[in-house]
């Protein structure tokens, strides 16, 4: 697996939206030399046609522009990424959120942001997408139960939403919150979520959370996010364990101390609070040294785990001189 992108943070094109584009683009892909990516040459000449891109969301048109700094060979296949998924408020197995997900609520949806900042908010999503500069970005994936996925987001940058409150310097953390709906299978019946407590909580380091690659996620592989994948609105962390990755946020509250996460709650030797990941610290059930690799057909074989999910130039430095075996 091939991995191309530039430590750039600048827009250089548009994208596309039609599936049949993505497996278009993973074709010449594989065929193209590596030079004629890193030369800049790029996409734009090649998909010209399809500059103009715009993401729907309530009957809305939104337009995103494609990030060619975040280019891989392959894609996970649409249809296995939004049916192979964890979302407890749903039930345990994987495609409990697919079958049941639909009931969902997204609209309206408000976000809160509040705590230490000056200016507390509450935003709905419609002017979160007026507002903010959309783009598509292609990350890497990485479960805490070793598999991974390559998945096309479409979001913004978080620093430009949290920027709008004006954190104070008391400001260290940053406390993510569900949607907590009372028809949510789990939320009614907690035996088919191991009684995991709701609304599911995560946090950041203020710095990660500004971070440039932090983004808030708003849709995947051209339309806007399914339910089952934490629609409207979800975090993508992409150097840190998919559980770090919280979906369908209402509430983002700044804060002075360490929050406890909900999986630190129910298994804190297990889940730590920075989740980076690592293949050199094991889960205490299983190694973390490959993964499976959730792409096209069927994989027998394994694929080795890279240290910060292979965003280590990127990230490496906001953990410098930290034992990250101690904060795991």
């Amino acid at each position: 697996m091939r991995i191309i992108y530039k430590k750039s943070w600048e827009i250089k094109e548009n994208t596309i939206t039609d599936e049949g584009v993505y497996q278009k683009r993973r074709e010449i892909l594989k065929t193209m030399p590596l030079g004629f990516l890193s030369l800049g040459m790029g996409m734009q000449g090649i998909f010209a046609e399809e500059n103009i891109t715009e993401l729907v969301f309530n009957e809305k048109k939104y337009s995103f522009i494609k990030n060619i700094n975040y280019l891989q060979e392959e894609l996970t296949p649409f249809e296995k990424a939004s049916t192979y998924n964890n979302f407890y408020e749903f039930g345990m197995q994987k495609d409990d959120p697919y079958y049941r997900a639909k009931i969902l609520k997204t609209s309206p949806w408000d976000l809160v942001i509040d705590g230490e900042v000056e200016k507390p908010l509450k935003i709905s999503l419609e002017k979160i997408l007026q507002s903010m500069p959309l783009e598509e970005r292609v990350y890497r994936f990485r479960c805490v139960e070793a598999w991974s996925m390559i998945i096309p987001w479409i979001g913004f940058e978080f620093n430009k939403l949290l920027k709008l409150a004006k954190p104070t310097s008391q400001a260290k953390y940053v406390i993510f919150e569900t949607l907590k709906q009372d028809d949510m299978p789990a939320v009614k019946n907690p035996f088919l979520a191991a009684n995991i407590p709701f609304p599911y909580v995560e946090g950041l380091r203020i710095d990660e959370a500004m971070h440039p690659l932090c983004i808030l996620a708003v849709g995947m592989y051209g339309r806007k996010l399914p339910n089952q994948n934490g629609a409207p609105l979800r975090l993508v962390v992409p150097w840190k364990y998919g559980f770090k990755n919280i979906k369908s946020i209402v509430r983002i509250t700044l804060s002075k101390t360490q929050p406890l996460s909900t999986w630190q709650r129910l298994a804190g030797d297990e889940y730590g609070f920075y989740a980076n990941v690592n293949p050199d610290v094991a889960h205490p059930r299983w190694s973390q040294a490959s993964e499976r690799f959730i792409g096209e057909g069927y994989r027998p074989t394994r694929i080795k785990t890279q240290i910060f999910n292979g965003y280590g130039d990127e990230v490496a430095r906001l953990y410098a001189n930290m034992d990250l075996e101690k904060n795991f």
